[in-house]
């Protein structure tokens, strides 16, 4: 399995769960994001997760296949 660690950007509390896969490079846009999410293929903290925007916040964990990423907080 693979783990992804992503970091907030400073000041921000969340991202969006589209954006996110975007983000790692697990798609190619925020619409093939929430292709992949509206498929039911994400999970997030061990729950399947149907949301696109859902606001993935630091301590969170999403996972597409073997891909797993954590989500932190930027350090001040």
């Amino acid at each position: 399995m693979e783990t992804i660690s992503f970091e907030l950007e400073p000041g921000r509390d969340h991202v969006e769960l589209n954006q996110l896969l975007k983000l790692v490079g697990l798609c190619d846009s925020g619409g093939g994001g929430k292709q992949l999410v509206a498929s039911g293929q994400v999970t997030v903290d061990g729950a399947v997760e149907l949301r696109k925007t859902c606001k993935i916040r630091s301590g969170q964990v999403v996972q597409l296949g073997t891909t797993r990423i954590e989500v932190g907080a930027s350090p001040t």
